[in-house]
């Protein structure tokens, strides 16, 4: 039976508690969000955290605080996010690779429109970034905004920077980035290399024709959570980032799949695993 391997990203860098009062922000809450999306099914944790002004931060002792409490909790995989938020530095975003080694970790392919701001990725910084993950064996998610941003990370993968197996993350319906269909997912799928992994993030109302797509094309995971959409039907918010789980997780055991464990996303994505 096919695998559905579920990342949860729990909480963002954009996401405020005016969208959703239920978004969790310090760290002991971030953890136990975190928990309750591995208990309904999640088995990566996309990972931000913030400040005690609930802003975003990549400090990485705050990160260290949020990994803490997780481990304390259960084995999910820890996907650490080098995104971190608009305005923030290249030092800053790095900085946690280094500090952490985490198993995983995001790796923007390119300069993204977002909203009314813009995140910078030159082919300089995605080098520098990938560099810092090959040092420390960090597996990157290939985040992918727009059709060119498969086009960079092909150049990293003829110098060398990234290793098989790849993963791309197909961040669709962003503001002013790609949106979502299902002719521009297959069209982004059908551009990475052979074998290669990827899971689809549906931002906003994109997020369950996301799962669909996902499904219909038959051979990619799905990411939920409130970094990506806080309502669980039109008009209503949800209640939890587990309750987007869960949903994920019925839909793909109807659909056919097995859902995954951390040891199988371990296993697939040829992890170092947890120190």
């Amino acid at each position: 039976m096919k695998k559905m391997i579920i990342t949860c990203a729990v909480c963002g860098a954009e996401t405020t508690r005016e969208h959703n009062p239920n978004l969790p922000l310090t760290p002991l809450e971030i953890a136990d969000a975190t928990y309750d999306a591995y208990k309904a099914g999640a088995s990566i944790v996309h990972l931000h955290v913030r400040d005690e002004n609930g802003g975003p931060t990549q400090d990485p002792e705050v990160f260290k605080e949020a990994i803490r409490l997780i481990r304390e909790r259960c084995d999910i995989v820890i996907e650490i996010t080098t995104g971190g938020a608009v305005g923030m530095t290249d030092d800053e975003r790095v900085a946690v690779i280094e500090e952490i080694q985490p198993e995983m970790a995001s790796l923007d392919c390119g300069t993204v429109n977002f909203g009314d701001e813009y995140i910078v990725n030159t082919l300089p910084t995605m080098r520098r970034f990938a560099k810092e993950m090959i040092k420390h064996n960090v597996r990157p998610t290939l985040e992918c905004f727009d059709i060119s941003h498969v086009a960079a990370a092909d150049i990293l993968i003829k110098e060398g920077l990234l290793k098989p197996p790849y993963h791309y993350g197909f961040v669709m319906n962003v503001p002013a980035a790609i949106p979502y269909d299902i002719e521009l997912l297959n069209l982004l799928v059908s551009r990475i290399p052979e074998g290669a992994h990827w899971t689809v993030m549906g931002v906003g109302r994109a997020c369950l024709p996301a799962h669909y797509g996902a499904y219909a094309i038959g051979n990619g995971f799905i990411r939920v959570g409130f970094e990506d959409n806080v309502y669980y039907e039109k008009g209503v918010l949800a209640d939890s980032n587990a309750q987007l789980v869960e949903r994920t997780a019925k839909l793909s055991r109807d659909a056919g799949y097995e859902i995954a464990t951390p040891a199988d996303v371990r296993e697939i994505l040829q992890l170092k695993g947890i120190k």
